[in-house]
Parts: structure tokens; sequence; C-alpha cells
């Protein structure tokens, strides 16, 4: 059985490069109903389009992924938790069937498996989740005139926007997030809005256990403008979390809290920017929310230059609370951000930041790439701690002035030799601050870390 799973995951690959397939990384916005005009009659195009009826238009499609990752931490939480001499290991499977049964409607659904083996404390069910219904959603799709498309979907779905600042699928982490709702799409060639209103899905440690939890409401509307004057491309967009519990280092609520942002970006053979704005309200328990950040990346490419260098700066402005019971609450809550937010170790998450951040990246080949980056924290306000990726509180703010929190130095080695393999080497190095000297044991942190991907 173990030598068939790697026969097949060593061929899927290579046939799947074959038919120059570009698999996405919402595996759900994949379309193969063009594979239904082709001649081709391999097994493996029949896995990808595999028709039931005589005119093509009802058929299903199979696709997963296999990831394999291993992490070696020297000094792991600043010193905080057991030594590991040998490291551990995450793997993580996907595989989901696509039901087209004519042009409105259709059905996917996907199952996730993410396993850990070698921590030394219990993993988290986001690292240890065994086997559970990640999406299981239907779309019934209308044509509204001949160019615009309106799709209403219901049920489990992950939800992704923008540069994924806010809203992720937390492709970092072994277990990726889903929601429990509906979502209603517009789309012209031009434009896309979407309108949704969910429930968080938690993930929970046993096998089919992840259910439908009322602790956790996510609403919200996304527009996004192409080809907008000046602007190039916008996006526009207003989102609503109400958290039974929630926890920051001035205490803990229930939280209901509203987000209204603006993104501007662009990509062109040389410059690429990303900008954005975000301002939020709302009430934590007794408090009034006013928090806000900003943040940039603005990158140039020298093209005609040898091995083709990017020169990168990111920078981050995020709120953090200004006085401790003084009746408002400043902190920023990134609602469900990407986990690798600053570099791949996700050592810290975006509240209470000012960080600057420079990187290099460099195309060795068409299929290798280096990329280097340095990135320098600091506490916004001395009145707040620092927090996890997930928004968990890692140190308070409550014993020290101390702002820079220290610097972070990362070395990433992407190698994709084809379109559904891919292979990444890294290595961060983390030298605290006096923040972390002051707080807790504050030693630097070593993480070395490799990734095999296989897409099919």
């Amino acid at each position: 059985m173990k030598l068939k799973l790697l026969l097949l995951l060593t061929v899927l690959p290579v046939l799947a490069s074959a038919q120059q397939i570009v698999f996405k990384s919402m595996r759900s916005d994949e379309d193969y109903s063009t594979f239904g005009r082709l001649a081709d009659s391999s097994w493996y195009h029949r896995f990808k389009f595999h028709p039931l009826s005589i005119d093509k238009l009802n058929y299903i499609s199979f696709g997963g992924e296999v990831r394999n990752q291993y992490f070696h931490y020297k000094d792991q939480d600043w010193g905080e938790s057991l030594p590991d001499r040998d490291g551990f290991v995450l793997a993580r499977t996907l595989f989901h069937a696509d039901l087209h049964l004519g042009k409105s409607f259709r059905t996917f659904v996907q199952l996730q498996s993410s396993m850990s083996n070698g921590e030394l404390e219990s993993p988290s069910p986001v690292n240890q989740n065994p086997l559970d219904l990640h999406q299981a959603f239907i779309d019934f799709t209308q044509p509204i005139g001949k160019v615009s498309l309106l799709t209403f979907r219901i049920g489990r779905q992950e939800l992704s926007y923008g540069s994924q600042r806010l809203v992720s699928l937390r492709e970092a982490p072994n277990n990726r997030q889903a929601f429990d709702g509906g979502k209603m799409t517009y789309s012209t060639a031009r434009l896309r809005v979407e309108g949704f209103y969910t429930n968080y899905v938690q993930a929970r440690a046993g096998i089919f256990d992840d259910r439908i939890t009322a602790d956790t409401r996510f609403w919200g509307t996304y527009a996004t403008v192409k080809k907008f004057p000046l602007l190039k491309n916008i996006d526009l967009y207003y989102l609503g979390i109400k958290k039974r519990k929630a926890v920051f280092d001035d205490g803990a609520a229930g939280e209901l809290r509203h987000s209204v942002g603006l993104r501007t970006w662009n990509t062109n053979r040389q410059w690429q920017y990303d900008i954005e704005g975000v301002y939020q309200f709302g009430h934590f328990g007794q408090n009034k929310i006013a928090a806000w950040t900003l943040s940039s990346n603005v990158a140039y490419t020298f093209n005609d230059f040898y091995l083709s260098p990017q020169l990168g700066l990111k920078t981050e402005a995020i709120s953090g609370d200004r006085r401790y019971g003084d009746g408002k609450l400043n902190t920023f809550n990134p609602l469900f951000p990407k986990g690798g937010y600053f570099g791949l170790a996700a050592l810290i998450g975006p509240a209470n930041l000012f960080d600057i951040h420079p990187y290099l990246q460099i195309s060795l080949s068409k299929k290798l790439t280096l990329i280097e980056d340095y990135d320098v924290f600091w506490r916004m306000q001395t009145s707040d701690g620092i927090y996890a990726v997930n928004t968990r509180l890692l140190y308070s703010g409550k014993n020290t002035l101390s702002r820079y929190i220290g610097g972070q130095l990362g070395t990433n080695l992407e190698y994709n030799p084809t379109n559904s393999l891919y292979l990444r080497a890294e290595f961060t190095w983390f030298k605290s601050g006096d923040y972390l000297m002051e707080v807790g044991p504050g030693k630097d942190i070593l993480m070395s870390g490799a990734t095999i991907t296989y897409k099919f």
C-alpha cells in the first residue's frame, strides 16, 4: 500500500505538469471544464475531468495535496518551551471531489487530515487533526446579461481576501481554516463583489468533530475593482466579527468589532506595490474599540540585471492599547490572518507593532528562488503586550516600558521543478530585544525547516 501511494504521488505531478495545469491556492477555484474539448484520454485527464453525460456538461473532477514538513527549533518560544534536540514532523493531506451538473449547479467536498509527530508537548488541533470535513458546499450560478455572473454558495467553505492580512486560508500552519455559512458573489471582468455571513469552524483534535459553533461569527462585504483610474486596482471592504470571549492585555470580555478597509495594489514587470489601511470600531465588554493599521509592501525588480534581483520594503504600523483601564481598547484585531504573517517562523502576530521589513529576492534559475529578509519589531504602545498570530497574548506590557522587541533574519530557498511539486528550505534567526529580555527568558530563537508539497 505504501509503495502504491509513493508511486501515485510520484507519477501524478509529472502527468499534471504535462497538462500544464496551474494549481490555485484555493482548489475550489480551479476550472477543468475546458478538458471536455480535448482529445486526450489519459487516465490522469479522466481523473481531472470525468464526464457524466454525453454533452459533457455534467462531470466530476478529483484532486488533492500531500505536504510534509520538518521543523527544528532552538530555544523555541524564546526559551519558554522544553528543549528539543530532534525536531518534529507535520503532515497534511487534502483530497477533494468537484461535481458539476450543467452550468448552474455545483457541489464541492474536501477532506483534510493534519498529523504531527515528535512534538514534545501535546500538539494543538491546528497541528493534529486526524480527519475532518474541511469543505462541503453547493453553488448555484446564474448569468446576468452577457458578461456578469451571480453565484450563491451555501455550506462549509474557505475564505480568502486581498493579501490575506485579515482573511486567509491559513496555509502556513498544518490545518487550513474554514467557515460555515453562506456567500453571494457578483462578478464581471472588472468588478467582483462578495457578501458573506458565517460561523468560524474551530479545529478539534478528533475525527469528524469540527462542528458549527456560535462562539465566533464572521460576516462582511468585499469588493475588488480592477483598472481603476490612477490607483490601478482597489479593494473596498467591511468585515464584522462577534466573539463570545476575546482576551487582550487589558482583560477578557465579549467582542463586537467592525473593520472598514481600503487596499490599492498593482504588479507590473518592474514595480509592485500593495498598500492597505484599516480602521476598527465596536465594543469590548463595556469598552469602546478604536483601532487601526496601515501597511505597505513596495518592490522593484531589476529584470535586466543578472539573476533578476528584486528589492522590497514592507512596513506595518499596527495600533496597541494606549492606557490600561481607560474604558477604551485600541488593540488591533487581525481577525483571521495568514499564519506566516511576519516570516515563515510566525513568531509574532500583527497587533501593537511597528515593524520595518526589507527583503531581497534572487532568481537563481527559472525554478529556483532565494529570498533574504530582515524584520525589526517595536511595540507601538507600552501599555499593551505582544500577541501570537491567532491574537493569543504572548507577553504582557504591564511590567516594562521597553519598546524594542527584536530583529528577525530569514533565509528561504524555494524550488518548483513542476507545477505539482514544491520544495522549500528555510532558516530563521530571531535576536531578542530589551522587551523580551525583561518579560521572559529572552533567548534568541533559531529555526530550520524543510517542506515538500505534491499537488494533483
